[in-house]
């Protein structure tokens, strides 16, 4: 029994009888809505033991549970062992939701608690609904500091500017257009929440997050008053003065309560899904709207496209060095584990002009560990690579001009026919939805189906979207659009990022997974109206030992060798070693 999670839970359920509350719900997130979060608000982590980025735990006086989706199936599992937290694998007939689940254990009278300044209105709103009108939902209900004495403090970064030849545009401008739409809905002001869009909106950067180049921070626009909330020793003299020329002026973030308080003359615009219910409380007037923010944002400039493609270089020409030295490792006999591919990585990107950081945490899992989605190895779980399963790498970087996420699967040493057969399918996935054309007004969930359809075909699938939209020297997972089974009501448009990966998962043997990011451009218009296509960004072989060819169409295959032609005549001018160029030659011939 693991003790130390079991005496938090039990302090929790302490709390709950002292306050008279029947439940408690703790997802992962912050005041931000955050998908990747500071260590201050790893509550749920540091109460449950699971280290997921997804999941929500649910604590009631005598039990407690933890909700996660089919990422983290297998990992929750190892983790909660020994814990008294029981899993719920969301997403599944069988796993209510957590307000369902709520609802047929507590009750009439029985309240519900959540701490409103991690909740959204959406949330809140949904949560009341679900548990119905006999059980109440307190807001309030934060007992965190009483149970983690040794919280860490707020981060304290310092903010740097991300300058215009990389941004493409001025924060001055930007916040010009953001008041435009404000404008249109009524609002006369705009209260953001959401750590991307501030950072977008002012140009600024900071090292908050792990792997997320974004600051802590509040961000209020009218006209007559542009505020970022932040710890005021995050910002210098020359960010104070940067901002102070666009009209922003820095508030120390406690202040944020008092002053959405006093706001008493403004209608504020406000998103329910990125801002806390606690917020909605505050104001005295607020216009409940979609931020126009997300939107601006996901549209990438001809100065951020251009700079995307200039990351794509660096990050192809890095990774040619990095899986060159893998696969000599692992032939000679090196010892090379998990976390030791994750430091190649890092090695041989950081060589690179503008390299800042990783755009999320190395995920190298090697043949079982391969089959668990968002896998992390660690000192215990670390396993070294063999030559008798497939490695599956997925991994990214964060440069001055662009993000980069990419999977690739590989074997290193002669694959089975399984293997080959699942690999093949998952690509032909991958080539259906990277070549289609599509009209004007299409969603994500319209094209989910290209890339499942090969393995649907065969009784198999993956539960995990396809594609996530991808920030610009922001966060690697950015909305609104998406990929996906499940409906997202969000076109894509020309200038949007957004991975492809479909994905295959064989819980014991193996997971694979093929990624490449690609910009929404337009392809033809004709009397039938505007139509879009993919354009492929990363530029990095696939394994050609893994193809079948005998499941490949012609058309498939010509795809594969014009890819492999582009990554090859993209990377070789940028290759200076003679064993790189050797190697990438030899992984871009022709199938």
């Amino acid at each position: 029994m693991n003790t130390v999670i079991s005496e938090r839970i039990g302090m929790v359920q302490n709390r709950l009888r002292e306050k008279g509350v029947a439940a408690v719900i703790i997802p992962q997130t912050d005041p931000h809505q955050s998908e990747y979060i500071a260590s201050h608000w790893q509550v749920r982590r540091f109460l449950s033991g699971f280290t997921g980025s997804a999941g929500s735990l649910v604590v009631l006086r005598d039990a407690a549970y933890l909700w996660t989706d089919s990422r983290y199936f297998l990992q929750a599992a190892q983790q909660l062992e020994g814990t008294p937290v029981v899993l719920m694998k969301d997403g599944l007939p069988e796993t209510p939701s957590i307000p369902a689940f709520l609802r047929e254990n507590l009750s009439k009278g029985d309240k519900v608690g959540v701490d409103g300044w991690i909740f959204s209105i959406s949330e809140t709103g949904l949560l009341a609904d679900g548990v119905g009108s006999d059980i109440e939902v307190v807001t309030d209900f934060d007992v965190t500091d009483d149970i983690w004495t040794d919280r860490p403090e707020l981060p304290d970064d310092k903010i740097f500017i991300h300058e215009n030849k990389y941004a493409g545009e001025d924060a001055a401008r930007k916040m010009e257009r953001i008041m435009a739409k404000v404008k249109e809905t009524g609002a006369d002001s705009i209260f953001i929440s959401a750590l991307d869009d501030i950072a977008w909106t002012l140009n600024i950067r900071s090292c908050d997050v792990n792997c997320n180049p974004v600051a802590t921070a509040f961000l209020f626009l009218s006209d007559d008053k542009k505020i970022l909330f932040t710890n005021p020793v995050k910002v210098d003299d020359h960010v104070t003065a940067y901002l102070a020329e666009r009209g922003v002026t820095v508030e120390p973030y406690a202040s944020v309560g008092s002053f959405l308080a006093g706001a008493k003359t403004y209608s504020v615009l406000i998103d329910k899904v990125k801002t806390a219910v606690r917020v909605k409380d505050l104001l005295a007037d607020s216009v409940i709207a979609p931020s126009p923010v997300a939107m601006m944002k996901t549209i990438k400039n001809d100065v951020q496209i251009q700079g995307v493609h200039s990351a794509m270089l660096k990050d192809g020409a890095a990774l040619v060095g990095a899986f060159r030295e893998i696969e000599e490792r692992v032939a000679s006999g090196v010892t090379t584990t998990e976390l030791d591919v994750a430091d190649i990585l890092t090695k041989h990107r950081s060589k690179q002009p503008l390299y800042f950081d990783e755009s999320f945490e190395t995920i190298a899992g090697y043949g079982p560990h391969g089959a668990i989605v968002h896998y992390s190895a660690t000192e215990e779980s670390s396993v070294e690579i063999g030559t008798d399963s497939l490695l599956l790498i997925d991994s990214g970087a964060q440069y001055l001009d662009g993000t980069t996420d990419i999977t690739r699967t590989i074997a290193l040493g002669e694959p089975t026919a399984e293997q080959k057969r699942h690999f093949t399918l998952v690509m032909k996935g991958h080539i259906a939805l990277g070549s289609q054309m599509f009209p004007e007004g299409t969603r994500g969930d319209q094209l989910d189906a290209l890339a499942r359809q090969f393995l649907w075909n065969e009784g198999m699938s993956y539960l995990h979207g396809t594609g996530h939209g991808v920030g610009f020297f922001l966060n690697v997972h950015e909305g609104p659009q998406s990929i996906r089974l499940n409906h997202v009501n969000v076109p894509l448009l020309p200038g949007m990022i957004t991975s492809n990966e479909p994905g295959l998962y064989i819980e014991g043997l193996h997971g694979i997974r093929c990624e490449n990011l690609v910009l929404t451009v337009p392809a033809v218009t004709n009397n039938f109206g505007n139509f879009y296509k993919f354009e492929t960004l990363t530029l990095f072989p696939f394994d050609l030992r893994l193809f079948d060819t005998s499941l490949m169409s012609p058309a498939e295959i010509l795809w594969l060798n014009n890819y492999h032609k582009r990554v090859r005549e993209s990377l070789l001018p940028m290759l200076t070693d003679a064993a790189d160029r050797e190697w990438l030659t030899e992984k871009t011939r022709e199938l």
